[in-house]
């Protein structure tokens, strides 16, 4: 069992910045992908951004060259840095870890962007 807790959101204004962090109870070095996800009420939940177990990352169109995704293995914690936030990037943000067999959850942080 891997759980993930995530940080970092908050309230903020538009094109302003924050970086969430997702901490793993256990090594994130086995994942064969780590991600962010984010629902808005009424929305479904959905993918933001991407990184693989070889550092490969992808980003939803809406967000790319805003966000950035990375990992740090020797902390166990995988990183969302949120640049020039606009009103529509409100949610909750979701980390999630895939082993190639099981997937795990955390349980979310909520992020709103004023305009």
């Amino acid at each position: 069992q891997v759980q993930l807790v995530e940080s970092g959101g908050g309230l903020v204004q538009a094109g302003g910045s924050l970086r969430l962090s997702c901490a793993a109870s256990r090594s994130i070095f086995s994942m064969n992908n780590m991600d962010w996800y984010r629902q808005a009420p009424g929305n479904q939940r959905e993918l933001v951004a991407r990184i693989t177990r070889d550092d490969s990352t992808n980003y939803a169109d809406s967000v790319k060259g805003r966000f950035t995704i990375s990992r740090d293995n020797a902390k166990n914690t995988v990183y969302l840095q949120m640049n020039s936030l606009k009103p529509e990037d409100t949610g909750r943000y979701y980390c999630h870890g895939f082993t190639g067999w099981t997937d795990y959850w955390g349980q979310g942080t909520q992020v709103t962007v004023s305009s």
